[in-house]
């Protein structure tokens, strides 16, 4: 498997970071204005808390490509740490956000950086990428899997437990007229991965 630089999107500059498969970290690190780490500390905490947990939500599966991400403030109060893993083109996950909630609570944040322009202005990229750090090695366990499709996996395999646990499959397993399709590998493969 290889790590390359960002990729290039048709029409769109080389941008930075690193990729694995359907999967690109993407690492800022800004300088916070001076008096502001308290601030952008509480900003921090209010676009994490439980109040604001649906509207979050509801925004990441609304942009649907967003693996994690996480907010770091360093180097006694003066730097910032913004990290992710997401799927796609980088100028895609930036236009994403501010498509919707996401957009106002990085506002809310990144306000508190030095010479963030605020999302929806025309020369964010460029901030972002004069802020962003490639990082020297990424990896990651599902390379291969976007967003979409780990979600896909987990409502196959909720469906699928939910159908394990219903009185009618465990008679279809004690009919002997599918003692023949319970005894095939990929049929025995597939209750050991459901159980665990």
């Amino acid at each position: 498997m290889t790590t390359e630089q960002g990729t290039t999107q048709s029409g769109q500059p080389k941008r930075p970071g690193l990729t694995k498969g359907v999967c690109s970290e993407f690492t800022i690190l800004a300088n916070i204005k001076p008096g502001q780490a308290e601030a952008m500390r509480a900003a921090i905490a209010a676009v994490s808390s439980e109040e604001n947990e649906p509207a979050s939500r509801a925004a990441l599966q609304e942009i649907g490509t967003l693996h994690d991400a996480r907010h770091v403030i360093f180097d006694s109060d003066t730097r910032y740490l913004f990290a992710s893993v997401f799927d796609g083109s980088w100028d895609t996950y930036i236009d994403d956000f501010a498509k919707t909630a996401i957009g106002a609570n990085l506002d809310r944040i990144f306000s508190n950086a030095e010479g963030f322009p605020g999302i929806k202005d025309p020369t964010v990229k460029d901030w972002v990428a004069a802020h962003q750090a490639s990082a020297l090695g990424f990896a990651t366990s599902y390379p291969d899997l976007t967003v979409q499709q780990i979600w896909k996996d987990q409502r196959a395999n909720q469906a699928f437990q939910e159908v394990l646990d219903t009185s009618e499959f465990r008679a279809a397993l004690d009919n002997p007229a599918n003692a023949a399709l319970l005894a095939t590998p990929a049929f025995q493969k597939l209750l050991d991965q459901a159980q665990g």
